[in-house]
């Protein structure tokens, strides 16, 4: 197939995001279409807690539908990520040993990814399995497939999360919408590697997706990631603290987006506009901010390491990060640079309408699942088009006698030849006339003798004498005129 259709599901704590992009053998996604759909207290931490969900992925998917190129199609098959505050990494050491020097093939390989989720620990479900280092013979290796040796170890980040995270997918996406699931993707590694430059990931930096209810930090060197965690805390945190000011939650969030500013002016007059005091609002949101970034650089020592191990700084996506001064002052606190993710890779926008650093989350799973095994995403029904390629337009030996089963007199080639117990020869049995292939039928008779071979060459003389005769009389005429 020289194209498919790729669908994702994005199920975070304030809204769902769909989208659907059309794949092609070299590797571009071309984004078609985007849709999401706003949540209140469904989803907590990234965790559904109320089935109803699925009514709201039923209005994202029937408005991707509804889109010109999906062609009519169905949309039965998607890609979902993965996040909430339970999502966090273990780096563990498996190793295996040969009986003899041997090749390092891609099996082995896999063998130690299996050895490695044994080694979650019990009651979470494992995500995603990402190789941090190989050693053969106490060598490091980056890639040890093809390379030989008896000794081969692994050190791998194991990405797992509580069992209620897929499990309440299912039951919303499977069983009360009935859509198959092709994968799960973890959307914190799925925007990271394609926001992430090879350089930044190489040097080591730290990328941050800073969420509604959670925010999630994994910490890359030398290409890999070598710790993920997730915090319970978000935007969402500094819109009900502004509650406390006699706000109702939709109107916090409002003025926050609009007005909030992480990094107030110092010394400046209080002003009031509208009945409200931005300098108070700006207190609590610049204390509010301040704490979520001192949690987030925590994360580095908590990695074992220091802000001077990760040159290529911090990489800050999510709508939280679109608040006023928040970037500034993650700068001013953490004396790292900082700078926000975009969309990066064999990525291609048809739909003007669609915002690429809003979509961000939604359009990463969507180059996650492209490289990933093909599965089927959108269904389109059957047409005159679609016959046709199958060959139902052809000539083909059917179709060239089609319609002269109502003349049995007509012979066809290789009539005289069908078996005895196909269908074609159980449906004429009753029906056959007396004088195909020269037999004599007896009406009584269910079972009617076979004619000669001799009588099926008469019949086919005669039909090709007919023929010659009309091509004669045809050249003559055209000769006359």
């Amino acid at each position: 197939m020289s194209e498919r259709y790729i669908v994702a599901i994005e199920i975070g704590s304030s809204k769902i995001r769909g989208a659907v992009a059309i794949a092609d053998e070299a590797g571009m996604v071309d984004v078609i279409a985007s849709e999401e759909e706003k949540l209140i207290d469904s989803v907590r931490y990234g965790c559904i807690q109320n089935v109803d969900v699925s009514n709201a992925v039923t209005r994202v998917c029937e408005r991707l539908e509804a889109y010109p190129r999906l062609d009519e199609g169905k949309i039965t098959g998607i890609y979902v990520g993965l996040g909430g505050k339970s999502l966090s990494s273990k780096i563990v050491e498996v190793s295996t040993s040969l009986p003899a020097e041997m090749e390092i093939t891609r099996q082995l390989i896999d063998d130690l990814k299996t050895k490695a989720e044994a080694l979650v620990p019990e009651g979470r479900d494992v995500a995603d399995v990402v190789p941090v280092r190989f050693t053969v013979d106490n060598k490091t290796q980056v890639n040890p497939v093809g390379s030989y040796g008896q000794q081969v170890g692994a050190r791998m980040a194991v990405i797992s999360c509580i069992p209620q995270i897929k499990r309440m997918l299912r039951r919303v996406l499977g069983e009360r919408l009935g859509l198959t699931i092709n994968g799960y993707i973890v959307r914190p590694l799925a925007e990271a590697a394609m926001a992430l430059t090879d350089d930044e990931r190489r040097l080591g930096c730290m990328f941050v997706d800073f969420g509604a209810e959670t925010t999630t930090v994994a910490i890359y060197k030398n290409g890999t990631p070598v710790y993920l965690v997730t915090l319970p805390m978000g935007s969402r945190n500094i819109t009900l603290d502004l509650t406390s000011l006699n706000y109702i939650e939709e109107r916090a969030e409002e003025i926050k987006r609009t007005s909030g500013n992480a990094m107030p002016q110092e010394g400046v007059r209080r002003q009031l506009a509208d009945g409200i005091d931005y300098t108070e609002v700006n207190n609590y949101v610049h204390a509010r901010a301040a704490e979520i970034i001192q949690n987030i650089l925590a994360q580095i020592e908590y990695a074992g390491m220091k802000a001077s191990d990760l040159p290529g700084g911090i990489i800050i996506v999510g709508g939280g990060a679109r608040l006023h001064g928040f970037n500034d002052l993650l700068i001013k606190q953490g004396k790292m640079k900082v700078r926000a993710g975009s969309v990066q890779g064999p990525i291609r926008i048809s739909d003007g309408a669609i915002h690429p650093a809003m979509n961000l989350d939604v359009i990463s799973i969507l180059l996650a699942a492209s490289r990933l095994p093909e599965a089927e995403c959108v269904v389109f029904p059957a047409s005159q088009d679609n016959d046709a390629r199958d060959g139902a337009g052809e000539d083909t030996y059917e179709t060239m006698y089609e319609g002269e089963d109502e003349d049995e007199s007509t012979s066809r080639i290789g009539r005289g030849y069908e078996e005895e117990d196909s269908p074609r020869k159980r449906n004429k049995k009753k029906n056959r006339h007396p004088d195909d292939f020269g037999e004599e039928i007896d009406p009584n008779d269910e079972e009617p003798r076979r004619g000669s071979r001799g009588s099926l060459f008469e019949s086919l003389r005669s039909r090709l004498g007919r023929i010659s005769t009309i091509f004669t009389e045809e050249t003559d005429d055209s000769f006359k005129d």
